[in-house]
């Protein structure tokens, strides 16, 4: 009986191991495969220069060596912006708390130049997590950083006051130390789970462009 115990014990041994094998070499293949993807789109690489709400100049290259976490918006929207903006407050919020990972810039740039100058834009940021950035400038740098990461923005027709609604990408993107694409979260994301993407990103980054 010993003998069986012990034999059924070995082979159990034997399958579980084989298991978490299979299972870690799913995750290595799922994750190379990612990464091909993300190389082959490189959103982002594009540089950008653009104005902060404190009127400073801003390149991309700015960032480089920092995680971000990037929305576009505009500050006359009516709901989304604001709730992403307040998501994404709370989800560098939660990685603020945990202690060894590194700071993660919020990042805004309107797709509204026209009327998100740097003051109007240093006059909404206020609402939000204190070391949100906001970037503006000419629609033609506008343009050029919206379509770096593939960002649809439209301008809807203009209402009597001659105010009008901006259609354009809901996406919360996530950029790595090396300044590209690593992965987007949708409205469907909550602050936890971005939060949680965010610090796996972490754990296993490494450059895209190595």
């Amino acid at each position: 009986l010993r003998h069986r115990i012990a034999v059924v014990a070995a082979a159990t041994a034997v399958a579980g191991g084989a298991w978490l094998y299979l299972r870690e070499e799913k995750g290595r293949r799922q994750q190379a495969r990612r990464r091909a993807e993300l190389q082959a789109l490189a959103l982002g690489q594009g540089d950008f220069e653009l104005v902060d709400q404190h009127g400073h100049p801003r390149r991309k290259g700015d960032f480089l060596g920092q995680w971000v976490l990037l929305y576009f918006g505009f500050t006359h929207c009516p709901d989304v912006c604001p709730e992403e903006l307040e998501k994404l407050g709370r989800a560098v919020a939660l990685l603020e708390e945990q202690p060894g990972l590194p700071p993660v810039q919020p990042l805004f740039i309107t797709v509204d130049p026209e009327r998100d100058d740097a003051a109007a834009l240093a006059r909404y940021l206020r609402d939000f997590h204190p070391r949100l950035l906001g970037l503006t400038g000419s629609p033609e740098a506008v343009r050029a950083a919206s379509s770096a990461y593939r960002v649809y923005a439209s301008a809807g027709p203009k209402d009597s006051d001659g105010d009008y609604v901006v259609d354009h990408t809901i996406l919360i993107y996530l950029l790595g130390p090396d300044g590209l694409f690593l992965d987007y979260y949708g409205r469907g994301k909550s602050d936890a789970q971005i939060a949680q993407s965010v610090r796996r990103h972490m754990e296993t980054y490494k450059p895209l462009l190595d």
